[in-house]
């Protein structure tokens, strides 16, 4: 009996270590109650300091190619590694909840998510892409990725 216990109580331990490392997952979810007007100031101040361009990322939660894009991003070091180096990413969520109507107004019209914005360190808008083009199959591609990633990263004094 006690080695019976000793067995359970260490598969609860390791399922309970697993979960915790999933609930630290550092991919930052898409926030209906996030204020994008003061999470984007406090992006411009980062980037300003930093010398970094912004990305807005725009989706939401119910959107499985948000999620795929996370993952990509991510879980590709080279494309995480030029992400971290040149980029500051705020997500900016668009649910039934709070589609951020009045923030996402101020930019062109997005026909689809994920889709991103990239700014300069100022807050101005440099580029709208649709995510789309930087698909392949059923997930995306690492040299359309780079691409779009090294034609907008900022120039490095």
């Amino acid at each position: 009996m006690k080695n019976i216990f000793w067995v359970v109580t260490f598969f609860l331990i390791a399922a309970i270590s697993a979960f915790a490392q999933i609930s630290s997952d550092s991919t930052i979810k898409f926030d209906p109650a996030a204020n994008p007007f003061i999470d984007l100031k406090a992006a411009v101040s980062s980037a300003t300091e930093s010398n970094k361009n912004i990305i807005l990322d725009v989706g939401g939660e119910w959107c499985i190619w948000c999620h795929r894009i996370d993952v990509f991003m991510h879980g590709t070091e080279e494309i995480n590694s030029v992400l971290e180096e040149n980029f500051i990413l705020l997500k900016i969520n668009f649910s039934k909840e709070n589609k951020n109507e009045k923030f996402l107004s101020q930019y062109p019209v997005i026909e689809g998510y994920p889709h991103f914005f990239v700014l300069a360190s100022d807050g101005k808008l440099l580029h709208s892409q649709n995510t789309g083009e930087l698909e392949k199959d059923k997930d995306y591609d690492k040299d359309k990725f780079l691409d779009f990633l090294n034609k907008w990263k900022p120039a490095k004094n």
